[in-house]
């Protein structure tokens, strides 16, 4: 048995095929597409920028700083944005878990059913056990006890 670390022109080319399609796989299927703009477009952009910049006039120092300081607001605001859905989370979670054992009315569709909540899920979607069925928590309409 013979082992060769080298490849030869068919396998380079199987191989870099197989990458080509897997990466297609991913920019279809991995990436969610969206109307807005995030901090990796704004990164595409100003190296596409810098990249194509006419040689005898340059980028200004002060037009580069500005937009570096705009680039590192939106990556700011980014992360304020994922701590806030962190946060709204963790109250999500608190508010169902302080149901438990609370008589609570639920709306069931057209019915309304009534019992005492056994268990809660955590999560950014919370839910909340009434009578062996999970109810979502903004189906409470009304909670009685105290």
């Amino acid at each position: 048995m013979s082992f060769t670390t080298t490849m030869n022109a068919t396998e380079k080319f199987q191989t870099q095929n197989a990458v080509d399609s897997f990466n297609k796989t991913l920019t279809v299927n991995g990436r969610k597409t969206s109307n807005e703009l995030g901090k990796d477009d704004f990164l595409k952009i100003l190296i596409a920028q810098l990249s194509n910049q006419d040689p005898t006039n340059p980028l200004e120092n002060t037009d580069f700083i500005a937009q570096m300081a705009q680039f590192s607001s939106l990556e700011q605001m980014t992360n304020m944005s994922q701590g806030f859905e962190k946060m709204a989370g963790l109250i999500n979670s608190s508010e169902a878990q302080s149901m438990l054992g609370k008589t609570v009315e639920v709306e069931a569709g057209d019915v309304a059913v009534k019992g005492q909540v056994e268990a809660a899920t955590r999560g950014s979607q919370p839910q909340v056990l009434v009578n062996g069925m999970y109810y979502s928590m903004d189906k409470i309409k009304a909670i009685y006890g105290i």
